[in-house]
């Protein structure tokens, strides 16, 4: 697994440096500035707040300077937010969203997988067409709408919950639930096709012959490579969740990052929404690569190359 991630850096490291220059060039191509949208403001003190963020010269000058103080960290301070740094930004509120997308990423592959495999053992039966029902429920319903139906019911209605806020456990429920839902019900039917296709393979004959119980059958040998689309889906579906939802914390009233990502959109905050692109390419690369070393462990009939 080391040889394999250490294969990939320079790769992985273009892709990055790609992704970051293609966002930088896009924000500028897009009409307008960081500084249009405010009160007419006199051309000498326009020029100082362009030197203060580094955004007078030419562009390739503005382009080779970026890049070098990505390098370092350094992800500049924001157009919008005066005197706030990128990174004290996201300091504060990427802890939120990883927390909350942590949450939901359990949640999601934990119950999809349960879920998928308790309708492949029970194959065209009543109970798997109710786990299939629940599934493609779950699939069909934005989050929008069920964020606000389980606030009505379990917050407004029952009592059980608060509708809203982060900081105790209670507050967590909610919002993960609803951010979780609709991958699990992905996960759960990517979980029941697989497995169904391998409890028809020759191998599973085979440990059937030789008396193995349909338990040791499901659990020692055919889960194992059952699972691998699952994983698969689960790189970039961590760095999605991990990376949080707008929809989920705009419901909730979450103090996440994705709030700043909207925002970064409509105030041209060019230094802010590229930093916060370059962590979520950042964790996307990362996480598909852990699901590529992945394989080897799961079957060693996969053999995996730099």
């Amino acid at each position: 697994m080391l040889r394999l991630i250490i294969r990939r850096l320079p790769a992985l490291a273009f892709v990055l440096f790609c992704v970051v220059t293609l966002t930088f060039f896009l924000i500028r191509l897009a009409p307008g500035g960081p500084f249009d949208r405010e009160r007419k403001i006199p051309p000498a003190i326009e020029a100082q707040l362009l030197a203060k963020y580094k955004l007078d010269g030419p562009v390739w000058k503005q382009f080779t300077g970026y890049i070098g103080d990505v390098a370092r960290g350094d992800l500049r301070l924001s157009t919008k937010y005066r005197n706030r740094s990128v990174n004290e930004i996201l300091a504060q509120t990427l802890p939120v969203t990883f927390a909350l997308g942590g949450i939901a990423f359990i949640l999601a592959t934990v119950s999809g997988i349960w879920l998928g495999a308790f309708a492949a053992v029970r194959r065209d039966t009543v109970s798997d067409r109710l786990a299939m029902g629940v599934a493609l429920l779950g699939l069909s319903i934005p989050m929008f709408v069920v964020g606000p139906i389980l606030v009505l019911v379990f917050g407004l209605w029952l009592k059980w919950l608060p509708v809203g806020g982060w900081g105790s456990p209670a507050q967590i429920v909610l919002p993960a639930v609803t951010l979780a839902l609709p991958f699990a019900a992905v996960i759960a039917r990517l979980m029941r096709t697989s497995l169904l296709e391998v409890l028809n393979q020759d191998f599973i004959r085979t440990a059937r012959a030789k008396g193995l119980t349909d338990r040791k059958i499901l659990y020692k040998h055919a889960l194992r490579v059952a699972i691998l689309p699952v994983v698969t889906y689960m790189g970039p579906l961590a760095a999605h969740l991990l990376t949080g939802s707008i929809v989920v914390e705009t419901v909730f009233n979450i103090p996440g990052a994705g709030g700043f990502f909207v925002h970064s959109i409509l105030n041209r905050d060019g230094f802010l929404l590229g930093g916060v692109v370059i962590v979520y390419c950042s964790m996307l690369i990362v996480f598909n690569l852990l699901v590529d070393a992945s394989y080897a462990l799961l079957d060693r009939r996969i053999r995996v190359d730099g």
